[in-house]
């Protein structure tokens, strides 16, 4: 077996060989890559965090967020050009550690990195920002005085690995509100955070000291309360557990933003469903089944399909299953391990009883049955009357049910408000804007086509949030303070 090692995170400043290391070991294809990971103690994170907080005041705060564009810009350009070598070890690398298809992880890299070139982080400001200048100085607000956008001095990240390169989402949020930050390394992706800091340093070097990616296991040792201590605001991915766990870590002062556990769903309505377009819609149903093997947090885990249209709910669920089994083909799903392989078989049994209770209790019309291939490598479950919102086992696993109607849906969707964030869905026009404010009111917070459940726009509001208004804090100078400065002017009478 070939043996490789890389070296993982970000230190400026510190000495690598003062620091403790970590390895972390993932196995490929015949190839064994260890990844070293620091840890850092806490007198070494109080160094660190002083020192990111100092460099960002010095350099970072004195750029404006134009030329900060620049700088991802830049990043983001060498990120998607395949010759450039920090993209080619995300390709060689990053399907070893998440276990996902090379050809999935290559497509996927390079969809995520076009939503962060120029024209887009302008509009991602744009989008929490009326005038984005407020981040530069005082601007004048509508009200009389001015306004200023100050973003944290520390920002702490705290990533999940489940989708590879997803670290670069908050490093761009707290680079665009001029945060220094100090990033956690996922276990299970340790790798893109490190690359992506080395890559902007590169690019500006001055930018070289305002950020940091170490590593701590689980919850944390005395280097992470030693971070958690020093941030202004901490800014976390995972489980709800996991969130849990950070929040009764931190003090009652410092800003928290969590973002854990979602269920993501669809609902086709019978205009969707005609000979034509419901092939088309299920194959664009697949991807968002395949696409990182429904990890992300907006993937599906059941479509609601409408009976009334010349394709039957039925019909749409085995085009699915043919439309996953073509994906199946040219992207293979990752290799279980054990707790994952056993989730799925689980699922797949509970589904196969539920279609065999059905078939004997003699439900007139009843089409309960699980479609997979005999290498489970895809399940489809079909269900002919409404069943609750819940996961699935993930892996490629989706449920079908059919409704008499969308709104039939609403209710059992709304019963899981606290753990809603996308919805697909397929409607006309009118039908669209009338299922959204449904939707919204039972606390979905996106709403988008099917086939881009897994693809968000740029400057999404993240569960409903806005990513970097929730960042800053504004200060004002009132009216009243404008005025009583007049008299003191040098030119005043």
């Amino acid at each position: 077996m070939t043996v490789h090692r890389i070296e993982a995170g970000y230190l400026p400043g510190l000495d690598a060989s003062d620091v403790e290391w970590r390895t972390l070991v993932f196995e490929r294809d015949g190839a064994r890559l260890e990844v070293a990971v620091p840890s850092l103690n806490a007198v070494q994170m109080d160094a660190m965090s002083a020192r990111v907080r100092q460099a960002s005041a010095r350099h970072l705060k004195t750029m404006s967020v134009s030329e900060i564009i620049v700088v991802i810009d830049r990043a983001i350009g060498r990120l998607l050009d395949r010759d450039d070598p920090v993209r080619q070890q995300a390709e060689r690398w990053l399907p070893v550690v998440s276990g996902y298809d090379h050809e999935m992880v290559r497509l996927g890299l390079t969809g995520f990195f076009k939503t962060f070139r120029a024209a887009q982080l302008h509009r991602f400001v744009a989008e929490d920002f009326a005038n984005p200048k407020m981040l530069d100085g005082f601007q004048p607000a509508p009200k009389g005085g001015a306004v200023r956008a100050f973003g944290p001095d520390l920002l702490v990240h705290s990533w999940a690995g489940n989708v590879p390169a997803l670290a670069l989402w908050s490093t761009v949020c707290g680079l665009l509100v001029k945060a220094g930050s100090i990033g956690k390394l996922p276990s299970a992706e340790p790798l893109f955070a490190g690359w992506f800091a080395r890559l902007l340093a590169e690019v500006h070097p001055p930018l070289a000291d305002c950020f940091a990616v170490v590593w701590w296991r689980g919850a944390g040792d005395d280097g992470a309360s030693a971070l958690y201590a020093q941030a202004d605001a901490v800014l976390a991915y995972g489980g709800n557990a996991a969130l849990d766990a950070i929040r009764r870590r931190l003090p009652v002062t410092t800003r928290f933003l969590p973002h854990g556990h979602k269920l993501g769903f669809g609902l086709v309505g019978a205009a969707a469903l005609d000979t034509l377009k419901a092939p088309a819609l299920a194959r664009a149903a697949a991807w968002d089944v395949m696409r990182y093997d429904q990890q992300g947090c907006y993937s599906p885990h059941v479509f609601y399909v409408e009976r009334g249209g010349a394709v039957s709910p039925q019909a749409f669920a085995d085009y699915l299953g043919g439309e996953l089994a073509n994906l199946h083909r040219r992207f293979p799903r990752r290799t279980l391990d054990l707790e994952d392989s056993a989730a799925v078989a689980r699922w797949q049994q509970a589904a196969e009883w539920k279609a065999m209770a059905t078939a004997s209790d003699g439900a007139t019309g009843s089409g309960d049955r699980l479609v997979r291939p005999p290498s489970g490598a895809w399940s489809v479950a079909y269900g002919d009357t409404l069943q609750a919102l819940s996961p699935t086992a993930l892996q490629r696993t989706i449920q079908v049910v059919g409704v008499d109607a969308l709104d039939e849906a609403i209710p059992v969707i709304a019963a899981q408000g606290r753990f809603l964030q996308t919805a697909g869905v397929a409607a006309a026009p009118a039908e669209l804007y009338r299922l959204a404010g449904l939707l919204g009111a039972a606390g979905v917070t996106r709403i988008s086509a099917i086939g881009a459940m897994s693809t968000p726009e740029a400057g999404w509001h993240h569960d409903g949030r806005f990513n970097l208004l929730d960042l800053v804090r504004m200060v004002e100078i009132e009216q009243s303070a404008e005025s009583a400065a007049e008299p003191l002017a040098p030119y005043a009478d």
